[in-house]
C-alpha cells in the first residue's frame, strides 16, 4: 500500500447495509469506544459517509425490514 494512496474493497449491498446499521447503532447508543487517535474518528467518519453516499434504503420507510433480510442472507445456510 502507497502511503496516502486509496484502497478498493468490495461489499456486497448487504454487506454494506449492515455495517451501516450497525455503525449507526453503536455511535447512538454510545457502545463505540472512543477513539484512540483522532485519525481513528476521522476514518471512521469517512466509512460512514461512503457507506451513506452508496445506500438509499436508510432512507426509506422499509430500512429496518430490509436491514434484517440483509443480516439473514449474510449467515451461511447450513
Amino acid at each position: 500500500m502507497t502511503e496516502g494512496g486509496n484502497v478498493t474493497i468490495s461489499l456486497t449491498s448487504d454487506e454494506a447495509l449492515v455495517l451501516f446499521d450497525l455503525l449507526h447503532r453503536w455511535e447512538d447508543a454510545g457502545r463505540l469506544s472512543a477513539p484512540q487517535h483522532k485519525g481513528e474518528q476521522v476514518a471512521l467518519w469517512n466509512l460512514s459517509t461512503l457507506l451513506d453516499q452508496e445506500l438509499g434504503e436508510p432512507f426509506g420507510s422499509e430500512y429496518g425490514d430490509l436491514v434484517a433480510v440483509a443480516r439473514d442472507r449474510l449467515i451461511p445456510s447450513e
